[in-house]
């Protein structure tokens, strides 16, 4: 089998996938152990007896519904590269938003201290460490296979000594005020639990996902804990699920009455991101 013979072998395995060509690509450029460029500059070569067996297998775990990013250990996030594995939630394009919200919140604010709750690959924490030099990064989880991939990752992007890792609860690290509070809290309610896609729900931590009966309960436990530990110019940016807009702001304006609340749109126009900030 050739390259291009491959890739149009794959693409037919995997048409319930909703990017079978993404997905074939993907998969042959991890059994290859090469990039987009060489499959496209050596479509003719043959695959070696290993690496068409290692290719089948990658396919048929991929028609399991099992997520491309597990199988192939990476996803990509805010133009870098991040380890993965069935410990931590896949970074999503919509988290790239409450990023980009941090920076911008960060040039305009003085930021020497973050805490980024809830880190799972700790893609966020790596990200903001990398971009905003001057702020002391804490990323807290709750789960210790989780935080050996956000060190790893702090690794590999080169900030590992910029960013302090703790596991527990929320906030339960934090013993002094702070400036901006980053978090992706699990929001997936339970009536939102059953229409969750299958490959979601078959392998993506549950823990990382749901976020009790309206979705909203470790996000209502962190504000409570927040609020002594906001500083007066300080800010919290959240991630919530698309329908939880108005019941994120309410929460929102009953812990913090003195704060602006916004409820900002992701890419496709739906609540995605509630900011709230505490400067006059």
């Amino acid at each position: 089998m050739i390259i291009r013979e491959a890739l149009l072998w794959a693409r037919r395995q995997l048409q319930a996938s909703p990017t079978p060509h993404e997905d074939a690509r993907l998969l042959l450029q991890h059994a290859l152990e090469a990039g987009h460029t060489f499959l496209a500059a050596h479509s003719e070569q043959a695959l070696t007896a290993e690496q068409e067996h290692l290719f089948r297998a990658l396919v048929a775990r991929a028609r399991q519904l099992e997520p491309i990013p597990y199988i192939t250990g990476e996803a990509p996030f805010c133009g870098l590269e991040f380890i993965v594995t069935p410990d931590v939630l896949i970074p999503r394009p919509e988290t790239e938003q409450l990023v980009e919200g941090a920076i911008a919140r960060a040039a305009t604010h003085p930021t020497k201290s973050l805490v980024d709750v809830g880190t799972g690959s700790g893609c966020i924490a790596v990200v903001l460490a990398r971009r905003l030099e001057q702020t002391d990064i804490l990323a807290t989880d709750v789960s210790a296979a989780a935080l050996d991939v956000a060190r790893r990752n702090a690794l590999r992007h080169g900030v590992v000594d910029r960013v302090k890792f703790h596991q527990g609860k929320l906030l339960e690290a934090l013993d002094a005020p702070v400036d901006l509070v980053v978090a992706n809290l699990p929001y997936v309610s339970d009536s939102e639990w059953t229409a969750l896609d299958d490959a979601v729900k078959w392998y993506e931590p549950v823990g990382a996902l749901r976020g009790g009966p309206d979705g909203l309960d470790l996000i209502h436990r962190l504000l409570h804990q927040v609020r002594p530990l906001l500083r007066p110019n300080g800010a919290v940016f959240l991630e919530i699920g698309w329908r939880q807009g108005d019941a994120a702001r309410q929460l929102a304006r009953t812990l913090f009455p003195a704060a602006r609340i916004t409820v900002e749109p992701d890419y496709a126009g739906h609540d995605r991101m509630v900011i709230i900030d505490t400067s006059s």
